[in-house]
């Protein structure tokens, strides 16, 4: 078996490992990233936030995705019963980015890995984790390549940016119930050759088709569409186990898109994910640290994935490059409390779309700006900004301001 040292391995080429990866080689850190797949490859999560923006450019790689001309996302807009919730990126409390992209992930993924590769990090694809093993603070990592080359990776410390494929978590025994259960989603792609000019044809959208159901559309800027539903699991057991099938009688269920797609082929059988909720017990342990969805992960309704992974591998990397120097370094309050402000934050966001008391908010006739402007600000990702009361007050503040639309609305 052959056999290789890094200092810091980092499991996982997607959003969170190639954000972990830049920052590191950018500091002079040797760091070996492995991963199961070949790029470029499918996978979801194709709208970002623009609080990823900032990750993107202290990690050394954002000047390389603004070449690749994917659709730029300035906001999103949110439909139910033709009433109209739209939220610009521009109008948002405080400062930050304003826009961001929504692009199909096999693509913003090959870019990211491509720029780490050019800039000298080390990338094996194809290469899929079999076993870890830690001795104090160190790391014996066994894997197996598609050739069928073995090799085993000592290592000072794991960056675990696996996503789905969950590795250390399914290793160690981490897994958890998740804060957000009961959810299920299927999607697939269409090339839209009738696309709409301007903002319909440009512009996420969230269609709500009842409390706990929705649809989503986000064109790229290739002419191809991703369309999906998010339910719960009880909403997707009405219709057939066959995908394509189901899916074609879940765009009937439209208003506002009824009729759009449906002379259009799919160009993919519809993937059906359910129970997307993920969570664990602990975020990290002697010699490693879970990040992006390998951690957790709440929902997709505010696009929330990207921008948790890599606000998660930044923070991660930025934290381990410290330990190497020497530093100590506070893993329970400088990551994992960190981490999960902002898990909570956008917790109650998710908790109270489904509820239905942020739908009054969206969707409500006659919004005081300022409150729209806070809300924004949370919708793009800005999940640590206590300044913001929507923030800060998340727990009650939701809850309250639709407390208070109920009561106008008795009185009218």
């Amino acid at each position: 078996m052959e056999k290789r040292n890094t200092n810091i391995l980092i499991i996982g080429a997607g959003p969170s490992g190639m954000v972990a990866a830049g920052y590191l080689q950018k500091h002079g850190i040797d760091c070996l990233v492995i991963e199961k797949n070949e790029f470029p490859r499918f996978t979801i999560g194709e709208s970002l936030l623009p609080k990823s923006m900032e990750n993107f450019k202290e990690a050394g790689l954002l000047s390389a995705l603004q070449k690749e001309g994917f659709q730029k996302k300035f906001g999103a807009r949110f439909i139910k019963e033709r009433k109209i919730g739209e939220f610009d990126f521009a109008q948002k409390f405080d400062k930050g980015w304003d826009w961001t992209w929504q692009a199909p992930r096999a693509d913003f993924d090959m870019a990211l890995a491509e720029e780490n590769i050019r800039k000298g990090v080390k990338i094996l694809f194809n290469t899929e984790v079999k076993k870890v093993e830690f001795e104090s603070k160190r790391s014996r990592t066994e894997v197996l390549q598609k050739n069928g080359t073995k090799l085993q990776i000592t290592a000072n410390f794991i960056i675990d940016a696996s996503g789905n494929g969950r590795v250390l978590a399914n290793q160690l025994g981490l897994n958890a119930t998740p804060k957000v259960t009961g959810n299920s989603s299927i999607f697939t792609h269409i090339k839209e050759t009738g696309r709409p000019r301007g903002k319909e044809g440009e512009l996420i959208t969230f269609e709500v088709i009842n409390t706990k159901t929705w649809f989503w559309y986000i064109p790229f800027s290739n002419g191809n569409t991703s369309l999906g539903f998010v339910g719960n699991n009880n909403w997707f057991s009405q219709f057939s186990n066959d995908n394509t099938k189901a899916f074609k009688t879940m765009l009937k269920k439209l208003d506002y898109y009824n009729g759009r797609f449906e002379d259009y082929p799919f160009l993919f059988e519809p993937v059906k994910l359910p129970n997307i909720a993920k969570g664990v017990k602990r975020l990290f342990g002697e010699g490693y640290v879970l990040t992006g969805n390998s951690a957790q992960f709440l929902d997709p309704i505010f696009s929330s994935g990207v921008a948790f992974a890599t606000e998660s591998g930044l923070k991660a990397a930025k934290l381990a490059l410290k330990q190497l120097q020497g530093e100590n370094v506070d893993w329970q309050i400088d990551y994992a409390d960190y981490m999960e402000n902002g898990t909570r934050v956008f917790s109650s966001y998710v908790k109270e779309w489904y509820t239905g008391n942020l739908q009054k908010l969206f969707f409500y006739d006659s919004p005081k700006q300022e409150i729209k402007e806070q809300i924004c600000a949370v919708l793009a990702g800005y999940v640590w900004d206590r300044k913001n009361p929507f923030v800060k007050n998340h727990r009650r503040i939701i809850k309250n301001v639709a407390k208070m639309i109920d009561q106008e609305n008795l009185k009218i």
